[in-house]
């Protein structure tokens, strides 16, 4: 395993990024290709293939690790749904790999890929419990216990957007009411206040008053939300990714306060609420890392 190299995939709606990794982390090659329109199994599969023969011409790579915008089964094969995706349910991705490039292939819902990135290489690498919300268009999450991703008995686990913050709240897509999502997902403060996350952050390092209050009530939010991660599993850290984490600075603060006032310290001791440091890079870290696990190291 020490001078093995596996290949790490970030299935995006709009663009399907891959990398081949070293075992201590190197990216040694990279690529961003289009995700092709319409997005149907057959023709995304396609595409992967001719990715990974210009990501590893000499075929140095042992191991596949793929990220898809949606669940995966607990053992990593099939792609249960996929956002965004047409045609995407009950998609045997890991076999139809494995059939085309003779590589092991293990597949994995992306915010838990972008949760193993970050516990790898970016800021949970200190960590052996941590858990990642993503703040984007949706909100996700991954968590890490004792070094090693937790999925569940069904693969499902880690929907951490998807808890309950108000019960009489906005209907999500899930079924439920007031998930965190519907708080602060990009969608959500669209719809709260009308404008863009990075307009909102713009304008509170411009000094206006009121963004700081609205950045201010988000990580109240936020902080509340987490109170009742932190209860039951306990992180040493919570890191904060996706694209609303740009304006972390002005959020964190307010976060943390909240979980100070609303969590025991026997449940938070030295627990650190951090910024994702990796970026669009957790995924392909992170599916990296997975396809590691999938090889035997």
């Amino acid at each position: 395993m020490v001078n093995s190299q596996v290949i790490g995939i970030d299935l995006g709606g709009t663009a399907i990024k891959l990398g081949r990794f070293a075992t201590d982390g190197t990216c040694l090659q990279s690529l961003t290709v289009a995700t092709p329109q319409p997005a149907t199994p057959e023709a995304v599969v396609a595409q992967m293939v001719d990715a990974i023969a210009q990501v590893d011409p000499e075929q140095n790579s042992i191991a596949i690790g793929v990220g898809t915008p949606g669940p995966a089964d607990a053992q990593g094969r099939i792609a249960k749904v996929a956002i965004n995706l047409a045609g995407w349910h009950d998609v045997p991705l890991a076999d139809a790999l494995e059939a085309k490039t003779s590589k092991p292939t293990i597949i994995a819902n992306d915010a838990n890929c972008a949760g193993l990135g970050e516990a790898w290489l970016g800021a949970g690498r200190r960590f052996q419990n941590l858990i990642l919300l993503t703040l984007g268009t949706g909100v996700g999450g991954a968590i890490i216990l004792d070094g090693k991703l937790f999925v569940g008995h069904l693969g499902a686990a880690g929907e951490l957007g998807l808890i309950t913050l108000n019960p009489d709240g906005p209907r999500c897509n899930s079924g439920n009411q007031g998930s965190l999502e519907q708080y602060l997902s990009v969608t959500a403060i669209r719809r709260r206040t009308g404008k863009e996350p990075a307009e909102l952050g713009a304008l509170a390092k411009a000094g206006d008053a009121q963004a700081l209050t609205f950045w201010q009530e988000y990580g109240n939010e936020l902080g509340i939300g987490l109170t009742s991660l932190i209860y039951v599993l306990t992180p040493e850290a919570v890191v904060i990714g996706g694209g609303v984490s740009a304006s972390a600075e002005f959020f964190i603060p307010s976060a943390k306060a909240e979980i100070e006032q609303r969590v025991l310290p026997t449940s938070r001791f030295g627990l650190q609420i951090l910024p994702a440091e990796l970026g669009n890079f957790a995924g392909i870290a992170g599916a990296a890392k997975l396809a590691f696990s999938k090889a035997g190291g």
